[in-house]
């Protein structure tokens, strides 16, 4: 949660000077010191390859001014994200001198994991097996403590971690034959080859399924729109079995103004009565579609005049 939002909110190649707020950093460290000066994407790298908490530290002060103010945030995240069960505190992860930390279950890591590997960003600097970086003080040289990157090679990103009250936890991504899967495991000594087995044995489950195209996308008794559509296919991942218990419900608003582009509804895909995914549904004026041609035959005109 904090390397994504650092991505998002932060200027990747802003210079953040080292405070003496790193001093509080306790476990894993990528031993950055006072009056350093280091990159917000060097502070990500060491962050995401090397658990740096004395990174996590600076970057919640570089994105938010506080610690506090980041919970903050990281929890506006977390609730947008639908993570029901989850609770952050800090930039990094650990628990506090009374033994409280942030909590959250395997469920809503999978959720927030789903979020990031949209970010081309996220996934490769989660994805880089070795990173060198150059500050003012010194050289560093990071290797990935995510074995899997090396061990299975669909892997793209994900990140290793450890506490006293979660013990082993381990979230990664893969990607095979157009399919990405996430696998979380809590407490577990032996992660990597089980997150390797699970990858096996669900990428031959799961198929791709286009349940609606977007060039063929409409909506029965359209009646407040010219025209309805979406900007991407409705696909979904369903093993046999699962195909047949999938449904698709649509839900529109009127509006009484409207261009072309205007979000009015969404998609719902539903896998009995659970929402597996949802998509965006834009409306489309007709009298924007006949202003964009007779615009663009005045410019082929005059261009030619």
């Amino acid at each position: 949660m904090t390397a994504i939002i650092a991505i998002e909110k932060g200027n990747l190649n802003d210079k953040v000077t080292v405070s003496k707020e790193v001093l509080k950093s306790t476990g894993s460290n990528i031993y950055i010191e006072i009056g350093e000066k280091i990159t917000l994407e060097d502070l990500i790298y060491g962050l995401l390859l090397r658990s740096g908490n004395d990174a996590a530290i600076e970057i919640a002060n570089y994105i938010s001014g506080s610690m506090e103010e980041f919970a903050k945030l990281m929890n506006e995240y977390a609730k947008n994200l639908g993570m029901e069960n989850t609770i952050f505190i800090n930039s990094s992860g650990l628990e506090d001198n009374t033994g409280n930390g942030n909590t959250s279950t395997a469920y809503d890591m999978a959720l927030l994991m789903s979020y990031a590997i949209k970010n081309d960003k996220f996934v490769e600097i989660s994805g880089t097996n070795k990173k060198v970086v150059k500050t003012n003080y010194k050289t560093y040289e990071w290797y990935n403590k995510n074995k899997l990157l090396n061990s299975y090679k669909y892997t793209i990103a994900g990140k290793t971690g450890y506490t006293k009250k979660a013990l082993r936890t381990l979230v990664t991504a893969a990607t095979k034959d157009d399919k990405d899967l996430i696998v979380v495991t809590l407490n577990d000594p032996n992660d990597f080859s089980n997150h390797e087995a699970l990858y096996e044995k669900n990428f031959n489950k799961y198929n791709n399924v286009v349940l609606v195209k977007k060039d063929n996308f409409e909506i029965k008794d359209n009646i407040y729109y010219d025209e309805l559509y979406i900007e991407e296919d409705i696909e979904v991942l369903l093993t046999k079995q699962e195909e047949e218990k999938v449904s698709i419900n649509y839900e529109i608003k009127k509006l009484d103004n409207y261009e072309t582009g205007t979000e009015v509804g969404e998609a719902i895909i539903k896998l009995e009565d659970d929402v597996i995914t949802t998509k965006k549904i834009f409306a489309k004026r007709y009298d924007d579609i006949t202003k964009g041609f007779w615009s663009k035959l005045v410019d082929f005109l005059m261009f030619w005049k």
